[in-house]
């Protein structure tokens, strides 16, 4: 069963990559969408993902309900850049600072792309949306970073994928969020 879950999971986490990849490119960001979630093929994250593969959500969940923590997760959030628990530090003054656009980006394309990956043909260009507004009240970040994937996600839900995931037009929202006070 492991062999399987092995072969399944590593199938999944690379389609996940790939996906990554392409949006981080339309988003004028290869490089993040090339080194994005290296660690995944760590033996870390991949021994626990395989463990508690299930091919319909991340195997992250099925370790925490299981154990109440994921090895994989500590170990996955302290070295991507595009989580935003990487930028927490409860005993810094500025708790949660604003990620820097490269990460920002990457973040979005990795949520988009956690959706298209696992929701497969019934995904929509609504999904990422609602999922989001679902989620995230429970997600210490930035308010400025919230508020501009909330945005990003409602402009693909209206336009789809191609208008919104461009460059010109998440630097513009990003100076917008970043930059205000």
């Amino acid at each position: 069963m492991l062999l399987i879950n092995a072969c399944k999971h590593l199938k999944l986490i690379t389609k996940h990559k790939w996906v990554v990849f392409k949006l981080c490119c339309m988003a004028g960001e290869p490089w993040r969408g090339l080194v994005h979630d290296l660690s995944k093929y760590s033996p870390t994250e991949f021994l626990e993902s395989i463990r508690y593969y299930v091919g319909t959500h991340s195997p992250i969940t099925e370790a925490k309900k299981d154990k109440g923590y994921s090895e994989s997760w500590l170990h996955h959030k302290g070295r991507n850049r595009h989580h935003a628990e990487y930028w927490v530090d409860e005993l810094a003054p500025n708790k949660t600072p604003i990620i820097p656009y490269q990460y920002t980006v990457e973040m979005i394309c990795d949520k988009l792309a956690a959706g298209i990956t696992y929701q497969g043909k019934k995904w929509t260009k609504e999904y990422e949306l609602g999922y989001w507004l679902n989620e995230k009240d429970k997600i210490v970040m930035n308010d400025k970073i919230k508020d501009m994937i909330t945005e990003v996600l409602e402009q693909v839900s209206e336009k789809g994928l191609k208008p919104v995931i461009k460059s010109k037009n998440l630097k513009e929202l990003y100076k917008k969020y970043t930059t205000s006070s």
